[in-house]
């Protein structure tokens, strides 16, 4: 026992000895270890070069996918004629006093900043933007990246999505690809490209914050939420994703003034290539309407109900519309329509939008806990709100 026990001290003297002598001649000739390694052919492997350093699972800069998305942006100028009433003042004093002034109407020219993305080549370039960009625009003109400016005609806009399509007339259009394969989600980087304040082409960064917002209660569309700083003339420009791909169409932000910070919202690629079909096809968006108002299922703490119910609930319908002829009552539970189960309030108004007007369809749900099924012939939604409210 003693022998092994001084065996074991004799080594870890030596131990302590080796590494005390290679730290001494590391210290007085660097490099020797590495000289050393690679006599014997163990060589460290070579570090990455710095363009293929990652950190985390992003990489350090996103220039190929700006490359790959700016040339697609352009910047947007419609200029408006506002017509405004005023007081003409008299020029003497004395008749000042006596009339005041005589109301007049008078006009004037105002320009819109905005952005565009094209979506489609030449022989048709189209031009993507947000409805309140060029809404009552005189003319529109559009700057191309190159630097040539084109004039542009209005094919159609959509004001609940606040969409609008243009169409100019020049060659060698650069298209944007469209992001329709991989789902956005919460936490993906994105990047905003458009001509806030007029400095054209600029490039902001963040993340997703959230998918499937409704900034009205009433609409059938859904925005993605992000904190990529979007300022006035970014409006219509291209929210894309690390690829360079449009994963969205920057529409608006909600300012300092509401006390918030880094809050904007962009439609939805999806949503916006559905628009833009409609729109070329046939100049306008037409939705399918049930007639009704929904809201989230209501459940009791206590219930021992998850705390996510399905379906929708009811809470009005308009005197005369489908669901009035359907037999459909307020306070209804909606759990599917067709062949689809209902989500939630923000689903059943998607999928509602999506039918054609005139077209049937079988609603199911629970009326004061019975099951119903009722068939409903949809109409042609009105329209419910004119664009989101807090543009920039």
């Amino acid at each position: 026992m003693k022998h092994a026990a001084g065996t074991l001290l004799f080594i870890a003297r030596f131990a302590i000895l080796g590494l005390a002598m290679a730290f001494v001649v590391g210290l007085l000739w660097p490099g020797s270890g590495e000289r050393l390694r690679a006599r014997f052919g163990l060589s460290a492997p070579a570090a990455p070069p710095a363009s293929e350093v990652h950190a985390g699972n992003g990489p350090v800069s996103y220039a190929d996918a700006v490359a790959a998305a700016a040339p697609s942006v352009v910047n947007i100028y419609a200029n408006k004629i506002v017509t405004e009433q005023a007081l003409r003042m008299y020029d003497n004093p004395v008749l000042q006093q006596l009339f005041g002034g005589q109301p007049t109407i008078y006009q004037h020219r105002e320009q819109t900043l905005g952005s565009g993305v094209i979506v489609s080549a030449q022989g048709q370039g189209y031009v993507l933007t947000n409805n309140h960009v060029i809404a009552h625009a005189a003319d529109i003109q559009v700057l191309l990246y190159d630097g040539r400016i084109a004039k542009a005609t209005l094919v159609g806009a959509d004001e609940e999505s606040d969409l609008a399509v243009l169409k100019i007339d020049a060659s060698n259009l650069p298209v944007i690809h469209l992001a329709d394969k991989t789902p956005l989600r919460p936490g993906d980087v994105v990047l905003a490209i458009g001509n806030p304040l007029g400095l054209n082409q600029t490039v902001t960064m963040g993340i997703v914050s959230a998918i499937g917002r409704q900034l009205n209660s009433s609409s059938a569309e859904d925005f993605i939420q992000t904190d990529a700083a979007i300022n006035l003339g970014n409006s219509g420009g291209a929210l894309v994703n690390t690829a360079g791909e449009l994963v969205g169409i920057n529409t608006l932000l909600i300012g300092k003034a509401a006390g918030a910070e880094g809050i904007g919202f962009a439609i939805p690629v999806g949503t916006a290539k559905k628009v833009l079909d409609q729109i070329i096809s046939t100049g306008h968006v037409v939705r399918g309407w049930i007639g009704a108002d929904y809201a989230f299922v209501p459940v009791a703490a206590d219930s021992g109900l998850p705390a996510a119910a399905r379906g929708a609930q009811v809470t009005a319908i308009y005197p005369g519309g489908p669901a009035a002829q359907a037999g459909i009552k307020p306070r209804d539970i909606l759990l599917r329509i067709g062949d689809d189960d209902i989500l939630d309030p923000a689903d059943l108004r998607r999928r509602e939008a999506a039918l054609k007007p005139g077209s049937k369809v079988e609603v199911s749900g629970l009326r004061n806990g019975s099951p119903f099924h009722l068939e409903v012939t949809l109409a042609q939604r009105p329209l419910m709100n004119a664009g989101p409210s807090l543009n920039d």
